[in-house]
């Protein structure tokens, strides 16, 4: 049995880290409520949008660069992630769910897209090819910054670097579940079986107009989409982790004392034993 001192030190290591994870869930649980309130308000219309766009695209793909279907040579796929841990396996399940995406286009050259350094720091130590990161999006997350990625992205399809683009994160449910997300980015997906589009839009000027202006947008809203929902995401899994870990720390700081009590008992009985064989000795 370990002696007094070592059990003590243990018992105060684990209480300090306790504190630790206790202040680190509340902090969580403060930027979840901002963070889900934002994915909740926001996600409604980025949802309507995509399938206003998907309907209106239905019959002229062959019209829209965004939606150019080419021989799949290089694909890009854009992983979301965070730039801090402690947050469970939220980073590594995103990371592997990318690494998914690759084993099945072997026959394709793909890279990687990095927003997060947590997911770049997974895939380079699995060897994977991160020829773009976007770390600094998360110290001012706004739609005009997450703009400015999409532009990047939507540019490298256009100009032809890449042929396919995808869209990996995690979707946001509630604090203790994530649902992670693989959406083709680009060539856009267009809705084609019109018999189920019961929609009459009137169109002024015109429809191709309209969606030269409206592609655009569409897409950046995508992209904002993925970074607050993976933002949002990761303090649910980080308050998670921190409830679990400070639980963890709780039952151990429970047992250890358990055991201080016991060793210290043991010592004092040892001690009265050793005065009483002492005194006995005296008297014989």
């Amino acid at each position: 049995m370990a002696n007094l001192k070592e059990i003590r030190t243990r018992i105060s290591s684990v209480s300090s880290t306790m504190q630790i994870t206790s202040a680190m869930k509340m902090v969580s649980a403060a930027k979840l409520r901002k963070a889900q309130d934002s994915i909740t308000n926001f996600k409604p219309y980025a949802e309507k949008l995509q399938s206003v766009l998907s309907d209106l695209s239905g019959n002229q793909t062959e019209e829209i660069i965004y939606a150019k279907i080419r021989e799949e040579k290089k694909i890009l796929i854009v992983v979301v992630s965070s730039n801090k841990g402690l947050c469970g396996a939220f980073n590594a399940n995103v990371a592997k769910k990318a690494m998914t995406i690759a084993d099945e286009n072997k026959s394709s050259t793909i890279e990687y897209a990095a927003i997060g350094k947590k997911a770049a720091d997974f895939l380079k130590y699995k060897g994977a090819d991160i020829t773009k990161s976007y770390n600094e999006i998360y110290e001012d997350l706004s739609f005009d910054n997450s703009a400015s990625i999409a532009e990047e992205i939507m540019k490298s399809f256009v100009t032809g670097e890449y042929d396919k683009i995808y869209l990996v994160y995690n979707s946001f449910k509630n604090a203790a579940s994530q649902i992670i997300m693989a959406e083709q980015y680009l060539p856009i997906i267009a809705n084609n079986d019109l018999l189920q589009i019961n929609h009459d839009y009137i169109f002024e000027p015109n429809k191709q107009q309209i969606l030269n202006h409206v592609i655009p947008i569409a897409l950046k809203t995508q992209v904002y989409k993925a970074i607050i929902d993976s933002f949002a995401s990761e303090h649910g899994a980080r308050m998670t982790a921190m409830h679990k870990a400070t639980d963890n720390a709780n039952e151990l700081v429970k047992e250890l004392t358990l055991t201080y009590n016991k060793a210290r008992q043991a010592a004092i009985t040892n001690e009265i034993l050793e005065i009483v064989g002492g005194a006995e000795a005296l008297n014989n």
